[in-house]
């Protein structure tokens, strides 16, 4: 295969960096576009510019039912999370660790949920619901979305308790601790940081979800739904407050996270 290059300069490597800039621009222009329309003066509708204006980030709840909806998306986040974290770390375990009739089988179910589209997903849930005769709304959205999160969970903490090393655990029972002991005081910090990844991810997939939502909603009204029902008039600015709130306490987080992580290893670094 024949590469043009211009002396010690390829044309491969000349246009990296220029489609590295393109693609990077068009994933930063509707996080700009929605963190500068928060401070939009608008009265009804928010997709022509008027004015600046700090009072959408003074008084956030002033469009209706934007607050609610994003209360609503924390709590079933929360929830959801706490459900699928708990049950998929204990499913990762006994995968990674033990043997028993129908693991393989398990296994490949796990994977099932990740791979169906989610509209697919969503249908099959709401009819679980309607044949059961459970009634839609915050339940059923709970329930869909730990079902969700759940293989999510299990793939990420399953990934961290195969690279833990059994002759830690072995030490702890050698110095008679008791299967409880060794796992709260050494198994579960070293799995600690998978869970706290697990659970970030399947939050943010929970706070963020609008199919699988929309099928088992009934009437509750989450954020995504909110955004989705407003934009045909223009998405409020309260509601592009909220979403740059959230952008930027994910991005404080990862780098808060990342600056731990470096310092943890040049501390380590030093002692050794």
């Amino acid at each position: 295969m024949r590469t043009f290059s211009f002396g010690k300069l390829s044309l491969g490597t000349a246009l990296l960096p220029i489609y590295s800039a393109l693609a990077l621009v068009f994933l930063l222009v509707p996080i700009v576009y929605t963190f500068v329309f928060s401070f939009n003066d608008s009265v009804k509708s928010n997709i022509v510019w008027v004015g600046f204006t700090l009072d959408n980030w003074t008084n956030v709840c002033n469009a209706q039912g934007v607050c609610g909806a994003f209360f609503t998306s924390m709590l079933v986040g929360v929830v959801a999370t706490v459900i699928a974290t708990v049950l998929g770390t204990l499913m990762a375990i006994a995968l990674a660790r033990y043997r028993f009739r129908a693991r393989s089988a398990i296994s490949l179910l796990l994977f099932l949920p990740m791979a169906t589209p989610e509209v697919v997903l969503g249908a099959g849930l709401a009819a679980q619901f309607l044949s059961a005769g459970v009634p839609k709304g915050l339940l059923t959205i709970i329930i869909a979305h730990a079902l969700f999160c759940l293989s999510f969970v299990v793939v990420t903490v399953k990934a961290r308790v195969a690279s833990l090393d059994p002759a830690l655990e072995e030490a702890g029972r050698d110095l008679y601790g008791s299967p409880l002991q060794v796992f709260w005081k050494i198994t579960f910090p070293l799995l600690l940081p998978g869970i706290t990844a697990a659970a970030l991810l399947s939050f943010a997939l929970s706070f963020d979800d609008f199919i699988i939502t929309r099928f088992n909603n009934g009437g509750v009204e989450t954020f995504p739904i909110f955004v989705y029902t407003a934009a045909a008039r223009g998405v409020p600015a309260e509601a592009n407050v909220i979403a740059s709130a959230v952008f930027i306490l994910a991005l404080v987080i990862v780098v808060v996270s990342q600056l731990t992580s470096a310092a943890r290893r040049k501390r380590l670094a030093k002692q050794a």
